[in-house]
């Protein structure tokens, strides 16, 4: 049943004193934390151990890997809707089961087709529905808040994955990718799910609270729904793909990197050592990113933080086929993660911001499937790159290119400034 038809009040035990939007942002952050599974990233933690149990190449290995996240990017339509429909409470509490049962039953398989599907179904529930929903629960309870309350959830989730990515890395190396991965499917099934039903609410209309406060208001079957653009505005609106776009060429970015960057340091020379001391600098500088940006969003447009992200972005491309210290290494990771924790926060703070939180659901599931369509594309395109010409630095210096182009968009589109209730 829709929350906006039969309030589900608050824990009895949570203080009045206390806005309880905060413990959806929270909530929101470890279910983001849960789609490690279905994300690139996660997903480079097993790749080697996986390719090796597979007996399949790197190519192979990329091109299943774009045919899985392109099917699994469909599910970020869909989740949308019903977002919308039935509330992020729900969701965050069956997308969970879902993704964990998946995870848990890809631990098992042998077979290589299966393997494939699971994978398939990981995107699908991790990396685009559970994204979705965790980041329509944050932006249906705040709207002046909004960057704020975007930038504590980048924050805690930059936390969240700092602590999961080493820890399912230790795990695998120690005990195999099937051991690594069985335990994160029983989390996000025993944990994680349970936690959200517990804890989670989908509006402060369905606690008996107004948006960005804690003052009481009726909640009735008549009640007036939150308002803002529809999908088919959202669309039609130049900032929608300039931001969308960006993010998703980041995207893009990004898990070409995480799936291969092992070797794309190793062609520079460096040990796999090397590779996971770079992922420590790259985390904190994420988090220091999101910290700024989240304090910059707060006072003025995100626009400039787009183009500031993507013009560091752009730098980070340009230099790294030209590293050659190990602190060279380090300046690139800090770099990446400062340009990733501002993308972040911009992306998560502006489709609430800029077209409001009635439909917010539909929006925000159509950028994701666009990130998710570019992360599928982002490994591909490297492993093409680096087979046609040895080396990954013709593929570098493309989408360095790209990216600036986007900065420049980035820097004269008119950036939505209503906040929609």
């Amino acid at each position: 049943m829709n929350d906006h038809a039969s309030a589900i009040p608050r824990p009895a035990f949570w203080p009045r004193s206390f806005y309880y939007g905060w413990v959806t942002v929270a909530v929101a952050a470890l279910a983001m934390v849960g789609t490690l599974p279905g994300r690139t990233q996660g997903l480079g933690l097993i790749t080697e151990p996986l390719i090796r149990d597979l007996g399949i190449d790197r190519v192979r290995f990329a091109e299943i890997n774009l045919v899985a996240t392109l099917i699994g990017s469909a599910f970020c339509l869909g989740i949308g809707r019903i977002v919308d429909r039935f509330g992020s409470r729900a969701l965050l509490t069956a997308v969970p089961l879902l993704l964990g049962a998946t995870v848990a039953i890809m631990s098992r398989a042998t077979e290589v087709w299966l393997v494939v599907v699971l994978i398939t179904l990981t995107r699908g529930f991790g990396q685009s529905a559970l994204s979705v929903v965790s980041l329509a629960a944050v932006g249906k309870w705040f709207a002046r808040r909004l960057p704020a309350a975007m930038a504590a959830y980048t924050v805690l989730m930059s936390i969240g994955f700092m602590v999961a990515f080493p820890v399912v890395g230790a795990l695998t190396l120690a005990r195999g990718w099937r051991a690594s991965w069985m335990l994160v499917g029983v989390g996000l099934a025993a944990i994680l799910a349970p936690l959200a039903w517990l804890l989670a609410r989908s509006t402060p209309e369905s606690c008996g609270l107004r948006v960005d406060g804690d003052a009481p208001i009726v909640v009735s079957h008549t009640a007036e729904p939150a308002t803002g653009a529809t999908l088919a505005e959202a669309l039609r609106s130049p900032a929608f793909w300039v931001f969308a776009l960006s993010s998703a060429v980041y995207g893009l970015v990004a898990s070409g990197i995480a799936l291969f960057n092992e070797s794309i340091l190793a062609e520079r020379g460096f040990e796999p050592a090397i590779y996971h001391r770079s992922l420590v600098f790259t985390a904190l500088a994420a988090l220091a990113g999101n910290f700024a940006a989240g304090a910059l969003a707060a006072r003025g447009s995100l626009g400039p933080l787009l183009v500031f992200s993507m013009l560091l972005l752009a730098s980070g491309l340009a230099a790294l086929p030209h590293v050659v210290a190990e602190w060279h290494v380090a300046l690139y990771a800090v770099a990446m993660g400062i340009a990733g924790g501002f993308v972040m926060v911009v992306f998560f703070s502006f489709w609430g911001q800029a077209y409001g939180r009635r439909h917010l659901g539909r929006i925000q599931g159509a950028a994701q499937a666009l990130t998710v369509v570019a992360s599928a594309i982002g490994p591909l395109l490297l492993a093409w790159g680096v087979e046609s010409t040895g080396s990954y630095a013709s593929a570098f210096y493309s989408l360095a290119v790209i990216v600036l182009l986007l900065a420049i968009a980035a820097a004269t589109v008119r950036v939505p400034t209503r906040i929609h209730s």
